[in-house]
């Protein structure tokens, strides 16, 4: 009999289970969700009204005032403002279907206006005609009635017989009690609803301490630190979010309404309050909110010019708020990605309807944040978060396997905005090309695939070719590039410029510097790197194929004016093998010093006596410093440590 292990090799077995386990949690929590709505909306709202109303609590507190008359103050007067503006919303609305009709006059004469200033063509003619035929042929046949003798009845008494005798059924008028409950039971719900937000909202607000010590103590008070992280940092981001969003949709709505005023759109006060609400669902909330007094242009004014400004307005208030004031204000708080904000708006609006679309994103932001700090919920962060899934390093690598040097050159592009050329080498493509080289030790790439990494890499480069290698101070347009900027923490010291004139005898041939590949594909993509910094710093140096220093080949290697050969290597877990490429190198070029690259190398220390190199280096930026102060009449060569950037160290054999 099989067992699980023989079905399901390397643990497939557990995985399906859990991912099983997890789909079914899924699907109690989402119809737990949809069937106490009644329960859980209150209780979202309450909870998000106090991450609001707590700063104004606390500001109350500083001035010492007690906690219980600071959270009664501020509940009362949030509610007040609430309530004031659901008095007016009702208010307009009853003004809006008091004009409805007179409008009516209007939509119907510019529907006509319409349909007389186009053409009628040949189809049109032509539907015209089988609609006539249609309805001809479908009349229903009339038999003319047949007439007997002169002893018909008379016409009188046959009406007579056949006249109905009107009945007319009158309910009894209502009571006093029917007509109160009646008027009442409409507000019940949402009163009840208001009142537990209330009662919810004071409780939060006077228990806030002794909630966030039981949130901890069921998130594990083993681990303090990442719990307190975690609570303080949804705390804050929410608090944060709801306070600038809320001043700023306020102010967004302000504008509307003043604007649609003075454009003369009935009921703008409404329309402004809508579109400060709706403003809190990212990128589609304002054009839903656009289409109501859009529509009402229409059918207010027989022309056409108010429509015209309406839209203007609208669009031109929301392109400078989104895309100016909102990103200097708060940036990218929310830290939900556009498709997130799509997809936690049609999900919590299919659950809860309105209010769901209204809660939408900081319930989501709430996911997104337990996602950063719970690693059973990384699945939040990673699929609704806006912080790149994939590192700046692993991006590059997944491109150069998917055969696409086109969008590592375009990603390459946007991080040379901000910084140099070297530190791109450095942070993204040697990294890149150092988890290749783990897949190849654990035998996940072959030959062909190697093969088209290198010259993925060499397309790239020559795409690169025209950057210059120099620090640039521009921002960051994604957030890829923002990913990639802040992965590459410690800015590279830049790089001299050497003039090939002013170089040593021994320098002064077009490409000294030799860069050979120690074994693999990788190790020479590795090398075209190398080399293009070098060239771009005025130190000319050309590659060898991985191929011309492999057996008998290497007595065919032309040395003809090299001065330090470059030992390209990804791989530092064989010390031996580079040993031998170093004695094959000193026969074959005995003038040449010899610097081995063991790039991202954390053996490095130990290898300085085992490679038998000039010099060892682990970083793009230590290798080239070391060729350019080589080249240079003042170079100190012989130093057993030269401090380099990013904390790597290059290692200079006595």
């Amino acid at each position: 009999m099989k067992t699980d292990a023989t079905l399901y090799p390397d643990g497939a077995g557990a995985r399906a289970g859990r991912a099983l386990s997890t789909a079914i949690i899924a699907a109690l929590v989402i119809t737990g969700l949809y069937v106490g709505r009644e329960i859980f909306v209150p209780i979202a709202l309450a909870i998000l009204l106090s991450f609001v109303l707590a700063p104004p609590v606390d500001f109350l507190e500083r001035w010492h005032l007690p906690r219980a008359a600071a959270v009664p103050i501020v509940v009362i007067v949030a509610f007040l403002v609430l309530f004031g503006l659901g008095s007016v919303i009702v208010s307009q609305v009853t003004q809006l279907a008091e004009r409805l009709p007179a409008y009516q006059v209007t939509m119907h004469q510019k529907i006509l206006s319409l349909k007389s200033a186009t053409t009628a063509g040949p189809l049109e003619r032509a539907a015209d005609i089988l609609q006539g035929l249609g309805k001809e042929l479908n009349r229903p046949e009339t038999k003319a009635p047949t007439r007997g003798p002169s002893t018909a009845p008379a016409p009188e008494a046959e009406a007579e017989a056949v006249r109905p005798i009107p009945v007319e059924v009158r309910p009894p008028p209502p009571t006093a009690l029917e007509s109160i409950t009646s008027l009442i039971a409409p507000l019940l719900h949402p009163l009840a609803t208001v009142g537990v937000v209330i009662i919810f909202v004071v409780f939060i607000l006077f228990q806030r301490e002794d909630l966030r010590n039981r949130l901890i103590k069921l998130a594990g008070s083993h681990d303090l630190q990442k719990t307190t992280s975690a609570i303080d940092d949804a705390a804050s981001r929410l608090s944060s979010l709801f306070l600038s969003q809320l001043g700023l949709n306020t102010a967004f709505g302000v504008v509307i309404g003043l604007g649609l005023w003075v454009v003369g759109v009935p009921s703008a006060i409404l329309w402004g309050i809508l579109a400060g609400i709706m403003r809190f669902v990212p990128y589609i909330g304002a054009f839903i909110a656009a289409f109501f007094p859009l529509t009402l242009s229409i059918a207010v004014d027989p022309g056409w010019s108010m429509l015209i400004w309406t839209a203007v307005l609208i669009l031109s208030t929301e392109l400078i708020v989104g895309h100016i004031i909102e990103p200097m204000l708060f940036g990218h708080s929310s830290g939900l990605s556009p498709f997130a904000v799509v997809v936690s708006a049609t999900f919590w609006t299919a659950l809860w309807g309105p209010i769901g679309l209204v809660l939408a994103t900081p319930l989501t932001v709430c996911l997104v944040v337990l996602g950063r700090h719970v690693d059973r919920l990384k699945f939040f962060d990673i699929l609704l978060g806006d912080r790149p899934a994939l590192s700046p390093p692993e991006i590059f690598y997944q491109r150069m396997l998917a055969d696409d040097p086109a969008e590592a050159v375009e990603k390459a592009e946007k991080f040379l905005k901000e910084r140099s050329l070297s530190e791109y080498y450095e942070d993204v493509a040697l990294r890149g090309l150092k988890l290749a080289q783990n897949d190849v030790l654990r035998e996940r790439l072959d030959a062909k695939q190697l093969a088209e990494i290198r010259d993925n890499v060499a397309e790239l480069i020559e795409d690169l070719s025209d950057e210059a290698d120099t620090r640039r101070t521009g921002d960051a347009q994604d957030a890829e590039t923002e990913a990639a900027i802040d992965y590459a923490a410690m800015p590279m010291p830049e790089l001299p410029f050497l003039i090939k004139e002013g170089l040593p005898q021994g320098w002064q041939a077009e490409q000294p510097v030799l860069c050979v590949a120690e074994r693999s594909d990788l190790d020479e993509a590795a090398a075209l790197i190398l080399a293009q910094v070098l060239t771009k710093h005025g130190l000319g140096a050309r590659v060898a194929k991985k191929g011309d220093v492999a057996g008998p080949a290497i007595f065919r290697l032309d040395g003809e004016g090299v001065a330090l050969v470059c030992v390209s290597a990804l791989d530092d877990s064989s010390p031996a093998h580079t040993r031998y490429v170093v004695r094959r190198l000193r026969r074959k070029l005995p003038q040449a010093k010899i610097l081995v690259c063991y790039w991202m190398g954390e053996n490095s220390a130990a290898m300085d006596e085992a490679v038998r190199a000039d010099a060892v280096a682990t970083t793009l930026s230590a290798a080239a410093q070391y060729c350019l102060d080589l080249a240079q009449p003042s170079a100190k060569a012989g130093k057993d440590k030269t401090p380099t950037a990013h904390g790597a160290t290059l290692r200079v054999a006595g």
